[in-house]
């Protein structure tokens, strides 16, 4: 069966694309940083060699299978890679999980708002889930603290 393709989402300062092995030596720098290892709940410390590749080629078929959508984030404005976005499906609950991690050279810059905001109108408007947000979910939140919520919308 043929691949799917990824979409390319844009925004005002952003696109969001299927990653590329290219990226992955950027990936690796990034993602490497023991801070954002913990301020995630899948990305490990130390990030070793090959684990980037290995992670960008477990892409295609998680999307094939319509299990989850991976995406780098990207500068419009010169194509810098500063950081994933991801949207984990189980499409029989209709529940959609989204998770990102943006580079601590471009924290506190809106990217990862802006980013979020890009996937959850791509998560409503073409793979159908509607609004709702369950959890439980481990986030850094803007002041620094770890938590875990359980919200559930009716």
């Amino acid at each position: 069966m043929p691949s799917k393709q990824f979409p390319t989402l844009t925004t005002a300062r952003l696109i969001l694309r299927a990653c590329t092995l290219a990226d992955a030596p950027e990936i690796h720098r990034l993602a490497g940083d023991r801070d954002i290892a913990s301020t995630t709940v899948r990305i490990p410390h130390p990030y070793e060699d090959g684990m980037a590749e290995q992670w960008i080629g477990a892409h295609q078929g998680s999307f094939d299978r319509g299990e989850e959508v991976s995406l780098a984030i990207t500068l419009r404005s010169d194509g810098t890679f500063i950081g994933d976005i991801g949207l984990r499906l189980n499409l029989a609950d209709d529940i959609g999980e989204m998770g990102y991690w943006i580079g601590k050279p471009f924290w506190n810059q809106g990217y990862g708002t802006e980013a979020a905001g890009a996937i959850i109108k791509y998560a409503f408007g073409v793979i159908g889930h509607k609004p709702g947000v369950r959890g439980p979910f481990q986030t850094q939140s803007c002041f620094g603290a770890r938590h875990a919520e359980d919200r559930h919308d009716p």
